[in-house]
């Protein structure tokens, strides 16, 4: 399969630094559609930059004008994906709910281990994070079709609570046979 450059090059540095949690293509495809819906002077933020692979399906779909911002509490895994992105994306060291500074997003993706995602993490309050009509993914479930949705014979609180979301329009995707995310949009 043909990935994007940067894509490439960021996936290529996450392997010799040994580091198994970046995005696989299969989310990365639906992360460059999802940029490409946003307008220029739109705003994507991520949480948990990892090295990178994930902002560069982002940056692949983004179109000209559009602002990237990415933070990542390892320091030097943030300053090697800034070197990779030199002032296309910007790369902030820092715990995820310092990315807040930098919205309201028309698209916010939360990835990084749970950052933002659960209650007992912390939780990105739509309402204070995205504009009205932007959107946000939440990555790393396995697909579910009971309702309400289960994991591990339980119910999947933090699932339930992306997709029952008051300010929330949202759905669960199956991006690959063992890979969902749940995509909401804010309508309030």
């Amino acid at each position: 399969m043909s990935l994007p450059a940067r894509v490439r090059a960021a996936t290529r540095l996450a392997a010799r630094h040994g580091f198994p949690h970046s995005s696989v293509p299969a989310h990365g495809r639906l992360l460059r559609v999802l940029a490409g819906g946003v307008p220029p002077g739109g705003v994507i933020g991520e949480t948990g930059t990892g090295y990178g692979v994930g902002l560069a399906w982002l940056a692949a779909g983004a179109a000209p004008g559009v602002r990237l911002v990415s933070v990542e509490r390892d320091p030097d895994r943030a300053r090697a994906a800034a070197a990779l992105f030199d002032g296309a994306a910007m790369v902030h060291i820092g715990d995820w709910t310092e990315l807040r500074d930098h919205g309201p997003f028309d698209l916010l993706v939360l990835d990084g281990g749970g950052h933002g995602k659960t209650e007992a993490a912390g939780f990105a309050e739509p309402a204070d994070w995205l504009r009205i009509g932007g959107s946000v993914v939440v990555d790393d479930f396995t697909p579910s079709t009971d309702w309400p949705p289960r994991h591990g014979g339980e119910v999947d609180h933090a699932r339930l609570r992306w997709l029952d979301h008051p300010r929330l329009r949202a759905t669960q995707l199956r991006v690959a046979p063992g890979l969902a995310v749940v995509v909401g949009t804010r309508v309030s």
